[in-house]
């Protein structure tokens, strides 16, 4: 039976001229103070050919640490290596303000930029992404502010998170050039971006959909487990079964669900240990077929398709 394209080959960033992994590593959770752990945890992504790197200025409050605390804490990494940076595709993210909570004001993303640059210690991120939509800012405003870090250098490329099609297209219709990405919360256990039109709008305007939360928020684990919402246990059944099959975990088998669909969504690895980061790499040797994938989607939705 025929199986859909499921490539470890990197790919193209949107229209970004950037290259990237099929997978990507998330350092939401990136914590701590022992260098030598948190090297390890980048050395295991390496080591199974990731190259994308994701973070953000606000990731580091709810492991009770200061916001920028992930960021400064791969910046004391970097610095301890300066070679490092060169095998990176590095990602960042701004525009959330606890207690406010959003704000993509042009003076508000410039300045959260420069504050993200010191952090990392570095002179340039690759893929700078406005992390949720700020409703009291014009989109025309946004895209000066983003189109002004591209022209300084300061980002190579621009992208959204958590934006609905409309908003990213609104956005769009302000900047000189195309963004490159979308990200969205995507799994099996959250298909949304299948139905609200954000796989379509990537697709369309050829945009990398870097999914976050790639197994429901640790609901679907190594051993197939899940719970929390009606429907999980199904989800997470037909996935343990699946990768049973192949001989990989049921979490290896969620990142191949999600590859599997023609958008190419990046799964953004979200664990903390090195040896569950190496196993993200099974998930190509667990290629689905269609009816395969849409079993999934079924349980998923909990709807029969017509």
């Amino acid at each position: 039976m025929m199986t859909l394209p499921l490539s470890p080959e990197p790919r193209a960033l949107g229209k970004s001229g950037l290259t990237v992994s099929p997978l990507a590593w998330g350092m939401w959770r990136f914590a701590g103070t022992d260098l030598a752990a948190a090297r390890a945890r980048i050395d295991a992504a390496l080591s199974i050919g990731i190259t994308l790197f994701d973070t953000a200025d606000i990731y580091g409050p709810d492991n009770g640490e200061a916001f920028g605390a992930a960021e400064a804490l791969l910046g004391r990494v970097l610095a301890e290596d300066k070679a490092l940076r060169d095998r990176m595709v590095l990602a960042t993210k701004g525009g959330i303000v606890i207690g406010t909570p959003y704000d993509s004001s042009a003076g508000y993303l410039a300045a959260a930029l420069d504050a993200s640059l010191a952090r990392l210690g570095v002179e340039q991120v690759d893929l700078y992404q406005i992390h949720r939509p700020d409703l009291l800012t014009h989109p025309q405003e946004a895209a000066a502010a983003l189109a002004k870090m591209v022209e300084s250098g300061k980002a190579r490329a621009i992208g959204v998170s958590n934006y609905t099609p409309a908003q990213a297209a609104a956005l769009q219709a302000w900047l000189p050039f195309p963004l490159a990405s979308h990200q969205p919360e995507f799994s099996p256990l959250v298909p949304a971006p299948l139905f609200d039109g954000i796989a379509d709008q990537a697709m369309e305007r050829d945009m990398a959909v870097l999914a976050w939360s790639p197994l429901g928020g640790g609901r679907i684990g190594a051993a197939g487990q899940a719970g929390g919402r009606a429907g999980d246990g199904a989800v997470a059944a037909l996935l343990a079964a699946h990768g049973a099959r192949h001989g990989v975990s049921g979490t290896a088998a969620a990142y191949a669900w999600l590859m599997s669909h023609p958008a190419r969504p990046i799964p953004i690895v979200g664990t903390q240990t090195p040896g569950r980061i190496v196993e993200a790499a099974d998930a190509f040797r667990a290629p689905w077929t269609r009816a395969e994938w849409y079993a999934v989607l079924e349980a998923a939705t909990g709807e029969k398709l017509p």
